[in-house]
């Protein structure tokens, strides 16, 4: 049971952190972006404001039970994978993408349940990537430290 609740605290805490900020950046730039947007780097980077009734590139618009089903059916998945992995410094790496997927699932689901649609607010001008948020960027940073990690670090190791 101390196991259960240390891997709890582990992942809680730091989630909780980033939830916190990805929704306070949110609502910052809601405040600060709609009519301005502010350039941090000429031609490179700017924030603004944006809208997204759907997913990553704005497909799927409008689509809400889909994203509710996806965020929960996702959140059951690390629950389990939680649950079953072992408490290590071997295991480091997979908590932290773990507490990074958790945070941008959570923090764009909160978005989606009260407003119907999630704030982007920060853009790469130089390649017109779609415009992005915190957790977005979680999720993203996550998905390459996890294909990292399996080609290079656990891809011989049985990681449960």
């Amino acid at each position: 049971m101390k196991t259960i609740f240390k891997k709890f605290l582990l992942i809680v805490i730091p989630s909780a952190i980033l939830i916190f900020l990805d929704q306070y950046t949110k609502i910052y730039a809601a405040s600060n972006y709609k009519t301005n947007k502010l350039i941090i780097i000429n031609d490179v980077l700017e924030f603004t404001y944006h809208e997204n009734k759907g997913a990553a590139f704005g497909i799927l618009q409008n689509q809400y039970i889909i994203f509710y089903i996806l965020t929960i059916v996702i959140m059951i998945f690390l629950l389990y994978f939680i649950n079953k992995l072992e408490l290590s410094k071997k295991n480091i790496p997979l908590f932290i993408c773990i507490i990074l997927i958790i945070s941008g699932a959570i923090g764009n689901f909160i978005n989606r349940l009260f407003d119907k649609y999630v704030i982007d607010f920060i853009y790469f001008k130089p390649i017109d990537f779609p415009v992005f948020n915190l957790a977005d960027t979680y999720i993203t940073i996550a998905c390459f430290l996890f294909l990292f990690l399996s080609i290079f670090v656990y891809k011989d190791k049985e990681i449960l």
